[in-house]
């Protein structure tokens, strides 16, 4: 064989090895869903109902939190029926994460009925997920809200005898948690909240209120021990992570359509505002960006329900982007309203507020860049 005839063979080879990539678009059930779910928020939590509610010491919508888990059932999307949910996967769930993100809406949903759920489904926990499913109760992984994949967690959390002691600090969707899954270096324990004092904390974003949770000698059952925890932890924190991404798309999204609706309908020095040159260009470029943001976290969403093994790369990829584009859309939507962006009556702030935060959650983006850099076998720097 000479090596002319090799070589493209070797590529066909290689290309036939190639996986079928998934469908990056929304199929009929997921526009209907999405469909639904905007509809209601549309109703239920408005933006204006979302900032008044940032004023209060404890700002989980508890009532819309019903209307999503129990009313709607989206809490157990993606569990399966014999455990109480809808069959579905997580890319419906990552539908709902992009509605929610495009109102900033004050519910658990990314902790309880993503993290929590999927690490309980990890190590065939049944009876805790039927009633995360129904609504019943509402679950938080008491992990900082931080956390990157892969990074040790509670490692200061002390166990005796059953009973878990020490505080984990900002610790996402614990106020309207009924359980706490508590990762401790004796393996995973559930701990009834009232058990613990979960303090809310003045967070920078709060649509999404953070916690402090102090153990003290709080009796818990556990439900893994350490080599069985370790790597559903792991995969928990990187579905979340990738899932994050759908939040963060409907964040960038919903502000670039409020910035578009407002330069097109304000007025100054007799013209509209949208008919200058640069804003136009502005708003493209925010454009391009959320639309390659979509690309990558649909990509990360089919990973996440096929349970492909390049889920950690589709997670970080993501994150790598969709940390700035959300960041940068609400910058923008803000700078563009004037000086009324600036005031605290204006819902670019929650735009903001929300992609500051989620910037951070679950890791950055350099950190992302670093653990991409690894999965890919790149040198990080």
């Amino acid at each position: 064989m000479s090596i002319d005839n090799a070589a493209p063979k070797a590529a066909q080879k290689k290309a036939a090895e190639k996986k079928e990539l998934p469908s990056l678009l929304y199929s009929e059930v997921e526009t209907e869903l999405s469909g639904t779910i905007r509809g209601m928020l549309g109703t239920h939590a408005t933006w204006q109902s979302v900032l008044a509610r940032t004023e209060a010491d404890d700002t989980t919508d508890r009532a819309l939190w019903k209307r999503i888990a129990v009313d709607q059932g989206l809490a157990g999307l993606a569990v399966p029926e014999e455990l109480g949910g809808a069959g579905a996967s997580w890319r419906e769930v990552a539908v709902v994460l992009e509605e929610l993100g495009r109102a900033t809406a004050q519910v658990p949903y990314l902790g309880s009925a993503v993290t929590a759920t999927s690490l309980l489904m990890e190590f065939g926990e049944k009876d805790l997920v039927r009633q995360l499913a129904s609504g019943e109760k509402v679950a938080a992984v008491v992990v900082p809200f931080s956390t990157v994949p892969g990074a040790e967690v509670n490692g200061s959390l002390k166990v005796s005898d059953g009973k878990v002691s020490g505080t984990v600090t900002s610790v996402a969707d614990a106020l309207a948690a009924d359980v706490l899954l508590v990762p401790t270096t004796d393996g995973l324990y559930a701990v009834d909240a009232a058990a613990a004092s979960v303090a809310g904390i003045v967070s920078l974003d709060m649509t999404r209120q953070l916690a402090d949770i102090t153990f003290d000698a709080a009796s818990g059952s556990i439900l893994a021990d350490t080599a069985t925890l370790a790597p559903a932890l792991q995969k928990s924190l990187v579905l979340t992570a990738a899932l994050l991404a759908s939040e963060q798309l409907g964040v960038a999204e919903a502000a670039l359509d409020v910035a578009v609706d407002y330069v097109k309908n304000r007025y100054q020095f007799g013209r509209l505002i949208g008919s200058y040159q640069a804003l136009k260009h502005r708003l493209a470029d925010v454009y391009v960006l959320v639309s390659q943001v979509r690309a990558a976290a649909r990509y990360a969403a089919a990973c996440a329900g096929d349970n492909d093994e390049d889920l950690p790369v589709a997670a970080s990829v993501a994150q790598s982007h969709a940390s700035y584009v959300a960041v940068k859309a609400a910058e923008e939507c803000m700078q563009l309203h004037g000086g009324i962006g600036f005031t605290w009556e204006n819902q670019s702030h929650l735009f903001l507020k929300r992609a500051k935060a989620d910037s951070i959650g679950l890791g950055r983006a350099d950190q992302h860049r670093t653990l991409l850099a690894g999965l890919v076998d790149l040198p990080a720097s």
